[in-house]
C-alpha cells in the first residue's frame, strides 16, 4: 500500500530536467503562462498607488502659496503696473478733473535724468543712507554684545526698553522728537542751556540743513537700534562657548576675538541685517517728513520726499510716478549686489573655503 502511494506521488509531480526551467519561470523571466513578463504580487498594486499619492504631495506647496501670490499681486503687482503706466503719462490737475490721457512716452524719465536737482537728491539720499546704516550697525552691534555679557535681571531691563523703543509707533517717536528739539520748550535746548551752552537757548534745530539731518539721524537710528541689538544678541547665543574659550587661551583679546570667532560665524547675520538697513533708511518717508517736510527751502530732501513733493504736491502725478519707479530701479540694483554677495559666500562655504 505505501509502495502504491510513492508511485502515484512521483506520477504527479513534475520532471524537471537540466535543461527545463521551473514551472513558475517557464516562457521567460517572472512570464506566466502566456509568456508575458508580470511583476510580483506584492507590487502590482502599491506601484501605482504610490506614483498617484506622490502628484498631489508635489502640489501641495504651490497650493499653500498661492494664496499669498495672489495677494502679492493684488495689492502691490497690481499698483505698480497702475503706477507704471501713470509715469508715461502727463497727468496734471486739468487733466484729473477731465479724465484726459496725454501720454508723453519716455518723457517724463528724460526730463527728471536730465534735471540737476533730482541727481542731487539721489546723491544726498545715498550719502544720507550710509551714515545711518553705519550708525545703526556700529552702535546696535556694540548692544548686542553688551547684552550677551550682561547679567540676567540688567539684560532683561535693557531688552524691555529696546523693545518699548523698537515698538513706538513712527509718527508718535517722531512727534516725540520734534518735542524734545522744539527751539522754544524743548528739553535738549533747556539742557545744553543749564550745562553752560547759553546760546543754544533758543537754537532751531529745524532751521538749516545739517542741524535737520542732525535730528533726523538720531531718531532713525534710535528707532532701528532694537532690532539690530536683540537680533545680533539671540545669534551670539549660538555660537558655541568653546571657540570663545579656545580663542582665550591663544591669548586673544577682545578685538580679536570678535574677528575671528563673532564675525565669520555671524557673518550670513551681518549681510542680511545690513541689506535690510539699507533699505529701511533708503525708503524712510514719515521721519523727513514730519520733522520739516524735506526742509528748509527742501534741502533734506531724499528720494521718496521728493516723489512725494513732485506728484500730490506739486500735482506732476506722472513726473511722482516717473520718480518713484527709478527709487525702485536703485532699490534693485542695492538688491542685486546682495543677492551676488550671498551667492558668493554660499559658494565658499561649499567649496570648504
Amino acid at each position: 500500500m505505501a509502495v502504491q502511494l510513492d508511485d502515484a506521488a512521483d506520477k504527479a509531480a513534475p520532471r524537471t530536467g537540466k535543461g527545463d526551467a521551473p514551472p513558475g519561470r517557464r516562457g521567460g523571466r517572472g512570464a506566466g503562462s502566456s509568456g508575458t513578463p508580470t511583476a510580483p504580487a506584492g507590487r502590482t498594486a502599491s506601484a501605482p498607488a504610490g506614483r498617484a499619492a506622490s502628484a498631489p504631495a508635489r502640489r501641495t506647496p504651490y497650493l499653500l502659496l498661492l494664496p499669498a501670490l495672489l495677494a502679492t499681486a493684488v495689492f502691490l503687482g497690481w499698483p505698480m503696473v497702475r503706477n507704471l503706466l501713470l509715469s508715461f503719462q502727463n497727468l496734471n490737475m486739468k487733466e484729473l478733473i477731465q479724465h484726459l490721457t496725454d501720454w508723453r512716452g519716455t518723457g517724463n524719465y528724460q526730463e527728471i535724468l536730465g534735471s540737476e536737482q533730482f541727481w542731487r537728491v539721489t546723491s544726498r539720499t545715498v550719502v544720507f543712507t550710509a551714515v545711518n546704516v553705519v550708525l545703526i550697525m556700529v552702535l546696535g552691534v556694540l548692544i548686542g554684545l553688551l547684552l550677551a555679557r550682561l547679567g540676567t535681571t540688567v539684560r532683561l531691563v535693557l531688552s524691555a526698553a529696546l523693545v518699548l523703543a523698537w515698538a513706538m509707533p513712527v509718527i508718535a517717536a517722531t512727534t516725540v522728537f520734534q518735542w524734545l528739539f522744539d527751539s522754544r520748550y524743548g528739553v535738549v535746548n533747556w539742557v545744553l542751556d543749564r550745562l553752560g551752552w547759553h546760546s543754544m537757548a533758543h537754537y532751531d534745530w529745524v532751521g538749516s540743513q545739517l542741524s535737520t539731518f542732525f535730528v533726523i539721524t538720531v531718531l532713525i537710528v534710535w528707532q532701528s537700534l532694537p532690532f539690530v541689538a536683540l537680533n545680533l544678541y539671540a545669534a551670539t547665543t549660538t555660537i558655541p562657548k568653546e571657540l570663545y574659550e579656545a580663542a582665550r587661551m591663544d591669548g586673544a583679546g577682545t578685538w580679536k576675538v570678535f574677528t575671528s570667532v563673532t564675525f565669520p560665524f555671524l557673518k550670513p547675520f551681518f549681510l542680511a541685517t545690513t541689506f535690510l538697513e539699507i533699505i529701511w533708511v533708503f525708503k524712510a518717508f514719515p521721519q523727513i517728513f514730519a520733522i520739516n517736510q524735506g526742509g528748509p527751502d527742501r534741502l533734506t530732501e531724499t528720494l521718496p520726499i521728493y516723489a512725494f513733493t513732485e506728484g500730490v504736491g506739486n500735482l506732476h502725478f506722472g513726473m511722482g510716478a516717473a520718480i518713484s519707479l527709478l527709487t525702485i530701479v536703485v532699490l534693485l540694483a542695492m538688491t542685486a549686489y546682495y543677492l551676488r554677495l550671498t551667492f558668493k559666500q554660499e559658494q565658499q562655504e561649499e567649496n570648504g573655503l
